[in-house]
């Protein structure tokens, strides 16, 4: 026999196999399909969306909507190549509010003072070439092969 009893804010349930074998007669009623995703039907950027944690709305949210917009519309190869600018006018208003926006310091690599510039590691980038190119010459002279 199946009963609820109420323990504080808690409602405790017992059913029996007998309540599971009969089917349940609840109705979740109609899921709305307009509005649930980040991209409407119409192919328009769902700003109500939950998916973007409030970022549309924030104090940097005039920012987020622009270089989002940017990059959703965006027909160049690759893909919004184009708004950088938008992205470096977000990334400047969310320094100034590093308690709503925290950066990742919490990341095993310690020297991510680079990372929000995307041109910045292209110097180690182009050393690490150079000196992979001078050891492979240099062991081709050996005649060794690696």
């Amino acid at each position: 026999m199946s009963y609820c009893r109420q323990e504080g804010k808690d409602k405790i349930i017992f059913a029996t196999k007998e309540d599971h074998e009969t089917p349940s007669k609840i109705d979740f009623g109609e899921i709305e399909e307009e509005g649930e995703g980040l991209i409407l039907p119409n192919g328009d950027i769902n700003w109500n969306c939950p998916c973007l944690g409030g970022m549309a709305t924030g104090p940097c949210g005039v920012e987020f909507r622009e270089a989002f917009s940017c990059f959703h519309y965006s027909n160049s190869e690759p893909k919004g190549s184009e708004c950088l600018q938008p992205f470096r006018e977000m990334q400047e208003c969310m320094i100034k509010y590093p308690s709503l926006y925290p950066t990742n310091d919490d990341d095993d690599d310690k020297d991510n003072t680079n990372d929000l510039d995307p041109l910045a590691n292209v110097d180690a980038v182009e050393t690490n070439k150079d000196i992979g190119q001078s050891s492979q010459s240099s062991t081709s002279d050996e005649g060794t092969s690696v």
